[in-house]
């Protein structure tokens, strides 16, 4: 599927950054002259649109470098080479890979896709980080099609390049254990991405880009890592970008810092015949690809590979960072969906008794009792959008359980929403813009019960109206949707390229104050798309859960 690019193939369009001083175009003759050389890139006369794909930022992470900090690139040519084809993706184990067959370790790519007829000008730039919880998912992804918003950027007069990468998955990306941090070699995924931006900084404006306007952007796992960026080596600015957008991730980790286990580490190398070798790290380096790949597949897949304190790029708790105000203060969007727990929750919950045993399992008994009760059978405040209650029973019941949605309200608020509101107020008290959001709609192919849950205002923002990258009919979020779907997708994507452009959304989005602190609602429901409401609901739990952050949550 991914060949090198026909113009019919191009309806998938790229993710990607890049630029043009020095470039020379046609259709038949597109090339870019970067530090280390000339690409050639491809035309698209049917979104009059340059695509240049699969260019290296790094030397491949294999052999000597596998597990280790990317390496810049080192190396020169001379003639053009082509950039007409995505990249393999890295290697990842869930079910974002499954409809892609082109996966390897050699997989740090970027591919950029710009506007055509901008020669005399340099553009904004979207850097896109995908999702798919640090262990899944790659650029290639087409759901995940810029050429759609880029379309949009220049229909509204706000033109962008956009820039799509990969980095490392799962334990190529995160590989924990004490050998990994005494050596310098934790969280790689995030320094791939990292590296990347340096790589933008150096050639974007080869391909007419503006490297003192670049926007991270990314998804769950995506946003989490630019609120890692928005963190990294202490909140240090290094000028690589000048806005962050989050959806449904922030710079407060969904999940537990600590929550590694060390003997991981120790359980890879045994299975590997690393454990009688002095260096386990670099045995586990030598190990034939197809063989430790077989291995993570299988068991290595259920152990803990994640983002790690490393008293560096992580240098701690990111809650208490936040609260002294050490992050990169630039303007950034931050949401969530209205039913992100649903997509999460523990099922079968039964009854409080169970709820509250799940809750005992991470909490200390009286904080699980806190939420517990914060968190009632009755609870409807927040965002049920389909009007239901949030006691209602939907007809699984005894696979979902009478509790579940006070379960999937917790859920939601405490890997999502809770953090979103935190990093929004964390903005606010700095005197920084945050345009915050709650995304209040249910797409086609979601159940009723189900929501606003995780994911789907993903179409919307990237304007995919075709539904390209889900497959089946029953699976695109517009099929046999109303008129007001649409125009909801243009708003929202309107409103990214607007950021991406310009550093603020439009006007029709207000500032997060404090005192005063609001979301916009992106709602089919609503004249004009959405409205704006003040950001209070479930405030009782979610105020419980950020003051926890770094003392029960570790984060």
């Amino acid at each position: 599927m991914f060949q090198t690019l026909k113009v019919a193939t191009l309806l998938f369009g790229a993710c990607s950054v890049l630029a043009a001083p020095t470039y020379e175009r046609d259709a038949s003759n597109l090339t870019v002259v970067l530090k280390n050389g000339t690409y050639g890139g491809v035309h698209s006369p049917q979104y009059d649109q340059d695509y240049f794909l699969g260019i290296p930022y790094a030397q491949p992470p294999v052999g000597n470098f596998r597990f280790r900090v990317p390496q810049s690139l080192n190396s020169s040519w001379a003639g053009t080479k082509s950039a007409t084809s995505y990249p393999p993706a890295c290697v990842g184990y869930g079910s974002d890979d499954l409809p892609y067959t082109s996966i390897s370790e050699d997989c740090l790519y970027l591919n950029v896709v710009r506007p055509s007829g901008y020669e005399s000008e340099t553009l904004p730039v979207a850097f896109w980080i995908h999702g798919g919880g640090l262990s899944e998912g790659s650029s290639i992804d087409q759901r995940y099609n810029l050429s759609f918003i880029v379309q949009k950027s220049v229909d509204v007069g706000k033109p962008i390049i956009a820039v799509s990468i990969n980095y490392r998955l799962s334990m190529w990306g995160f590989i924990t254990g004490d050998e990994v941090l005494e050596s310098g070699n934790a969280n790689l995924g995030f320094r791939d991405q990292r590296l990347a931006l340096h790589w933008v900084q150096e050639n974007i404006a080869a391909f007419g880009g503006d490297a003192s306007k670049v926007t991270i952007w990314g998804e769950s796992a995506g946003a989490l890592s630019v609120g890692m960026h928005l963190t990294a080596y202490g909140g240090r600015d290094d000028g690589l970008f000048r806005g962050g957008i989050m959806e449904s991730g922030n710079p407060v980790f969904y999940g537990d810092f600590n929550a590694w286990n060390k003997t991981d580490f120790t359980a890879a190398a045994a299975a590997m015949g690393c454990n009688s070798t002095a260096d386990k790290l670099q045995c586990l380096r030598e190990v034939p690809y197809e063989t430790l790949n077989s291995w993570v597949n299988s068991t290595g897949q259920s152990l803990s590979w994640q983002p790690l304190i490393d008293g560096d790029y992580i240098q701690g708790y990111t809650s208490l960072q936040l609260a002294k105000g050490e992050f990169v203060h630039v303007p950034i969007i931050s949401g969530a969906n209205s039913d992100e727990g649903t997509a999460f929750s523990p099922t079968g919950v039964n009854s409080s008794a169970i709820f509250l045993a799940n809750l005992e399992a991470s909490l200390p008994a009286a904080s699980a009792s806190a939420i517990a009760a914060a968190y009632p059978v009755t609870i409807t405040d927040g965002a049920v959008p389909t009007g239901l209650p949030a006691s209602w029973v939907p007809p699984d019941s005894l696979a979902l359980g009478s509790n579940w949605r006070r379960s999937a309200a917790y859920t939601g608020d405490f890997n999502f929403i809770a953090n979103r509101r935190l990093t929004c107020e964390t903005w606010a008290k700095n005197a920084v813009s945050a345009f915050c959001y709650r995304f209040n709609t249910v797409p086609n192919g979601i159940a009723s019960y189900t929501g606003a849950t995780h994911f789907q205002e993903v179409a919307f923002v990237f304007n995919n109206k075709n539904g390209l990258g889900y497959p089946p009919v029953s699976e695109n979020p517009f099929e046999g949707e109303p008129q007001s779907y649409f125009d909801l997708s243009d708003k929202m994507a309107t409103a990214w390229a607007t950021f991406i452009h310009d550093g603020s959304p439009g006007s029709f989005w207000p500032n997060y104050t404090i005192g005063n602190g609001t979301n916009f609602v992106f709602d089919t429901n609503a004249t004009g798309s959405g409205y704006v409401e003040p950001d209070t609901f479930r405030s009782a739990g979610i105020s419980l859960i950020n003051s926890w952050s770094s003392e029960l949550y570790g984060r």
